[in-house]
């Protein structure tokens, strides 16, 4: 049996979806649900669903009957421009904090996501070593919780016992719900298919053009991929990032889009906002030499065949 949090949310769902297409649907699944999320749980098979807060309380009461062999906590606010910091440390850290500790009595696998908003402006690099993690400088709230739990596993010296995933840029289906925090494909897609059109924000630094500030893009289905690894890999442990190790500019995404559509490339560039120009990555790229030598082998879908697999749930409006 294995735990998904979650479970209803954008990677986590898309996890689920992978195990189940594994046969594998002995899942208890945890989430807040709401109505725009259940689309995400439809198709998917599992034994029984929880409300986070339900399954919170069982875990601190040590009430699960039945054992897990993995917990794959995937179940975190991820808005970047949300201001609540007692909610990020509630629902963010010692949430993640309280499932950990219970795994770790029980000698259950544990794989959290992480995220490489940690890295902040990306001055301090993208390695995924404890002493960049260290020096890591997140720029909103949501980085700074996913900074602080990578911290704890750290020092409580966790790292040979526990997977965390830094996860870069990930898209795909089942981001529906995510509003303003879809990916930009998601966002961009109706319009383009409509009108051939798309808006990217201009450069504010000269030695960036328009549309080539650039982001490690990396597809769900990859995303999963990783996770899936390291369950297969329970011996394998530490904090890793999750990304291509390939950065592409925005006119890149832009051009495999309008590729996927059948239309003529046709982006129009506008201003950004003043608070997210304070605070904008021009550059993010995973290093993933420690992902590759914990033996994760399996080459990252290119950008142009990601983007044009997920049009076709885009299309209908189809999840994983």
């Amino acid at each position: 049996m294995i735990v998904v949090t979650g479970a209803a949310g954008f990677i986590g769902s898309c996890v689920v979806a992978g195990l189940n297409e594994r046969g594998r649907e002995d899942l208890i699944l945890v989430d807040e649900l709401d109505d725009a999320k259940k689309k995400n749980l439809q198709s998917k098979k599992y034994r029984q669903y929880y409300d986070k807060k339900d399954f919170l309380d069982l875990i601190l009461r040590d009430q699960i009957k039945e054992r897990p062999e993995a917990i794959i906590h995937m179940g975190a606010c991820s808005s970047t421009t949300l201001q609540d910091e007692r909610y990020f440390k509630e629902n963010n850290l010692e949430y993640t904090r309280s499932l950990a500790q219970w795994a770790l009595k029980n000698k259950i696998r544990f794989i959290y996501a992480s995220s490489a908003a940690t890295y902040g402006d990306g001055s301090v690099g993208y390695k995924d070593d404890e002493a960049t993690i260290r020096r890591c400088k997140p720029l909103n709230l949501y980085g700074q919780s996913k900074q602080d739990f990578d911290l704890w596993v750290i020092d409580q010296g966790l790292q040979d016992k526990v997977v965390g995933l830094k996860f870069f840029n990930v898209f795909g289906p089942n981001e529906y719900h995510k509003g303003d925090m879809r990916s930009v494909v998601a966002k961009a897609y109706q319009r383009v298919a409509d009108e051939g059109k798309i808006a990217l924000f201009k450069s504010y630094r000269k030695d960036y053009k328009d549309g080539e500030q650039k982001r490690d893009f990396i597809y769900v289905k990859d995303a999963v991929d990783i996770v899936l690894f390291f369950l297969d890999h329970p011996q394998t442990n530490g904090i890793f990032n999750a990304g291509t190790g390939k950065a592409s500019t925005w006119n890149e995404l832009a051009g495999a889009l309008f590729a996927a559509v059948g239309k003529k490339p046709n982006v129009q560039y506008i201003e950004m906002p003043a608070d997210l120009e304070r605070r904008y990555q021009y550059f993010t790229q995973a290093e993933v030499a420690k992902l590759r030598k914990s033996g994760y082998a399996k080459p990252f879908t290119p950008l142009k065949e990601a983007v044009a697999d997920y049009v076709r749930y885009l299309k209908d409006h189809r999840c994983w």
